[in-house]
């Protein structure tokens, strides 16, 4: 059993499942006698709401997620060659895939009986989107063991804060020798201090480049974002006033027939006076005229 392997488990629960089962496999590596597995075990972070729902997505639609994640890699490509109607095509089709997927990741949320609201799924839409630029955020929801919500403001990676196992520092012991990745990195850190300042400026120019590239299309996916929501607000507020006007139509028709139902009640009250009065006129007369048959 390794870390992976119980992250995977532990990020498949309801959050509200996920401390007593992270308890039981701490347990389980202590007696193993793994102790630094259960240190390691201990330290996994339970998933907010929100990085449940994007699990879940992962673990219930991968094959739309891997859509989605090679879609961010083909967005990425095209802003580092600078292809404007190919980036135009993938940015529609990044929303489109973004907001399917934020529906459909708060279906499969109800369906196991934990329905989310609107702010989730603005921050499943953020998060997946954040995957779209971000490779390591990417990964992450690609694994399902996201622990947090994810933003990408576009200058550089969103960092390891939603990581659920953090990768390890390589460390190396004094004196020994480096390794061919060392060496390679120790070859182009050379190469580097060998370019000229012009090529210099051309490298720094092209990353501010990319990274305002990418800041722009994260600052249209959030207003296309924020439009549609604004968009289904006003729709919402619409039909409210509608049934507002409806049940202010209603209640005046109700006012109305209230009001002609009290005329009528008046009128039957002065009605039934008159007839018991006209009754009791009518029986005075009966037993007067019983007496003088009598008498």
């Amino acid at each position: 059993m390794t870390l992976d392997d119980v992250a995977r488990d532990l990020y498949g629960l309801a959050p509200s499942e996920f401390v007593a089962a992270r308890t039981a496999q701490v347990d389980k590596a202590k007696e193993a006698g793994d102790k630094e597995l259960a240190t390691a075990i201990g330290k996994l972070r339970k998933p907010t709401v929100t990085a449940w729902t994007v699990n879940l997505l992962a673990r219930e639609a991968p094959d739309d997620v891997a859509a989605l994640l090679e879609l961010g890699a083909a967005l990425r490509s095209a802003q580092r060659t600078l292809s404007g109607d190919e980036l135009r095509t993938l940015t529609g089709q990044r929303q489109q895939a973004v907001n399917a997927l934020a529906k459909k990741a708060g279906e499969l949320a109800a369906g196991h009986d934990h329905p989310v609201n609107e702010g989730v799924l603005r921050e499943v839409g953020q998060t997946l989107t954040a995957a779209l630029a971000d490779p390591e955020v990417a990964e992450q929801v690609h694994s399902g063991t996201l622990t947090t919500a994810e933003t990408y403001a576009g200058f550089g990676p969103a960092g390891p804060g939603s990581a659920a196992v953090e990768d390890k520092p390589a460390t190396q012991k004094p004196g020994a020798r480096k390794s061919g990745a060392n060496k390679s990195k120790s070859v182009k850190s050379k190469s580097a201090k060998d370019k000229s300042p012009e090529d210099k400026k051309d490298d720094t120019s092209r990353q501010e480049l990319d990274d305002a590239l990418a800041a722009l299309e994260t600052a249209r996916t959030a207003r296309d974002s924020a439009k549609q929501e604004a968009e289904s607000a006003a729709d919402r507020l619409g039909g409210i006033d509608s049934r507002i006007a409806e049940l202010k139509e209603s209640l005046a028709q109700v006012e109305q027939e209230r009001q002609s139902t009290r005329a009528a009640e008046r009128t039957a009250q002065d009605q039934l006076r008159t007839a018991e009065r006209q009754l009791d006129r009518v029986e005075r007369w009966v037993r007067r005229a019983r007496e003088r048959v009598d008498d």
